[in-house]
C-alpha cells in the first residue's frame, strides 16, 4: 500500500466509527455460511471495516437457516446468521454481471483483505483469479477457505461442517464407544475461521515488510487435523488408533464427568499431588495399586469412576463442588446455554454485547472473546439486513 492508500483507509475507519487494533483496515467478505464469515467477524471485532458482498435477493444462505427465526413474518431474521456477522456492512452484487464485477473490482482496489470460501476454481471463473486480484491491488491479502484443501486428489469436494468433522477424524474420538458423535457446535467451520484469521494477521504483518499481499489457505480438513493434539500423536508416534472415551479424558484420570446424589459435576485431576488431595476428599486410598499412578488410573478407569461415584452418591453436587474446590482441585458444573449467559462471570468478561438491529430493535449478542487492556473502544453493530449498505458503500466508492 502506498502512503495515499494508508491515509484513505484511515479515513474509512473514521467514517464507520470503528476503533480497535485493526482500525483503518478494509476487508471484503465474499464468504457464506460460517467458516469465512466467522473469520470476517473476528477481524471486524478487532476494528476492521468489513463489507460483506452478498447475492441479490437471497444473500448468504445462512440467512435462511432456522428455526429459530425472529422479527416480522415478512422479514424473518435467522439467529444463525446473527451469530457470525456482527460489525459488518452488507452490499448486494451479482458477480456474474458486469455491474457486480465492477463493484467488486472497486472494492478490491481499496481493500487490505479479501475472504472467500467458494469451491476451488469458482472465483477464477468469475474473472478474479489470484493474478487478477493482485493486478488490481498488489497489497491484497486473500484468505481462501475450502472443504478439503485447494489442491490434491479431492480438492473439488464440497465441504460442510459435519462432513468435515467425520472425514477429519473428530467424530471417531467424540461420544461414547461405538457411537461416533459430532461436536455440539460447527467446530470445523469455526476452527477454519480462526486459523484463517490468524493466517491473515500474519500475512498483514509480512506485508508491512514486503509491500506485497499473499494468499492464505486453510480448510475444514486442515482445521480439524490441526487440533488433533495428543490424539494425533497417539497414532503418528505411538501407532495407536484413538477411540472415544465419552465424558472422560483419554490420557488422564480422574478427569471427566461424575454423578453425585442429585446431578453431575466435572473434575480435572492434573497431577499426582492433585490426585492425593482428591483421593482424600472422596475417601479413596491414593496408593491403591490400581490407582497409584496416572497410567494405573487410566488402565483401571472404569473401576475408578465407579468408586468415585459411589462416594459422591451420599451428597448433592453443590456440596461436592465446595469440598473439591476447597482442596484446590479444578471442578465445575455442566451449565445449559441459558445459564451461561445469565452467569455473572460471563457478563463480567464482556461476553454479551448490546446492538441495535434495524428490524429487531435492541438485542444482545454473544460478544468477542478477546479483550485488550485499556479497552479497544469498539462500538458493536448488529448483523446487517441484506443490502442494508448498498447506497452508502456505493456513495463512498464514488467519493473522490
Amino acid at each position: 500500500m502506498d502512503e495515499d492508500d494508508t491515509a484513505r483507509t484511515g479515513d474509512d475507519a473514521e467514517r464507520t466509527g470503528a476503533d480497535g487494533p485493526l482500525a483503518g483496515y478494509l476487508v471484503v467478505d465474499l464468504s457464506r455460511a460460517l467458516a469465512g464469515p466467522h473469520a470476517g467477524m473476528m477481524l471486524a471485532d478487532l476494528g476492521a471495516r468489513v463489507i460483506k458482498v452478498e447475492a441479490p435477493g437471497r444473500g448468504d444462505e445462512s440467512r435462511g437457516w432456522g428455526p429459530p427465526f425472529v422479527g416480522p413474518d415478512d422479514q424473518p431474521v435467522s439467529t444463525y446468521f446473527m451469530s457470525c456477522n456482527r460489525n459488518k456492512e452488507s452490499v448486494t452484487a451479482d458477480l456474474k454481471s458486469d455491474d457486480g464485477r465492477e463493484l467488486l473490482t472497486r472494492l478490491v482496489a481499496r481493500a487490505d483483505v479479501l475472504i472467500e470460501n467458494f469451491r476451488t476454481g469458482v472465483l477464477d471463473r468469475l474473472g478474479f483469479d489470484v493474478e487478477r486480484l493482485h493486478e488490481i491491488n498488489p497489497g491484497l491479502v486473500v484468505l481462501s477457505i475450502t472443504g478439503f484443501g485447494h489442491d490434491g486428489p479431492e480438492a473439488g469436494r464440497a465441504g460442510y461442517d459435519q462432513i468435515g468433522q467425520g472425514e477429519a477424524g473428530l467424530m471417531s474420538v467424540t461420544g461414547e464407544p461405538g457411537s461416533p458423535s459430532k461436536v455440539g457446535v460447527p467446530i470445523a467451520d469455526l476452527l477454519a475461521g480462526m486459523y484463517g484469521a490468524s493466517g491473515l494477521l500474519a500475512a498483514l504483518l509480512e506485508r508491512e515488510r514486503t509491500g506485497r499481499g499473499r494468499v492464505v489457505r486453510t480448510s475444514l480438513l486442515a482445521s480439524v487435523v490441526g487440533v488433533h493434539a495428543f490424539q494425533g500423536t497417539r497414532w503418528t508416534v505411538a501407532g495407536e488408533v484413538p477411540e472415544p472415551t465419552g465424558n472422560h479424558h483419554a490420557a488422564i484420570a480422574p478427569y471427566g464427568l461424575f454423578h453425585t446424589g442429585d446431578g453431575a459435576l466435572q473434575v480435572a485431576v492434573g497431577s499426582e499431588a492433585q490426585w492425593r488431595a482428591f483421593a482424600d476428599v472422596v475417601g479413596i486410598d491414593p496408593d491403591d495399586p490400581r490407582f497409584a499412578t496416572n497410567a494405573d488410573r487410566v488402565g483401571h478407569r472404569d473401576e475408578l469412576i465407579a468408586e468415585i461415584e459411589a462416594a459422591m452418591a451420599d451428597a448433592p453436587a453443590h456440596r461436592w463442588l465446595a469440598r473439591i474446590d476447597a482442596a484446590g482441585i479444578a471442578c465445575g458444573k455442566v451449565r445449559t446455554i441459558d445459564e451461561v449467559y445469565e452467569w455473572d462471570q460471563t457478563r463480567s468478561q464482556g461476553l454479551l454485547v448490546d446492538v441495535e438491529h434495524p428490524l429487531l430493535g435492541q438485542v444482545q449478542l454473544p460478544g468477542p472473546p478477546v479483550r485488550f487492556d485499556g479497552g479497544d473502544g469498539r462500538r458493536h453493530s448488529a448483523p446487517p439486513v441484506l443490502g442494508q449498505h448498498d447506497a452508502s458503500v456505493r456513495a463512498w466508492l464514488d467519493e473522490p
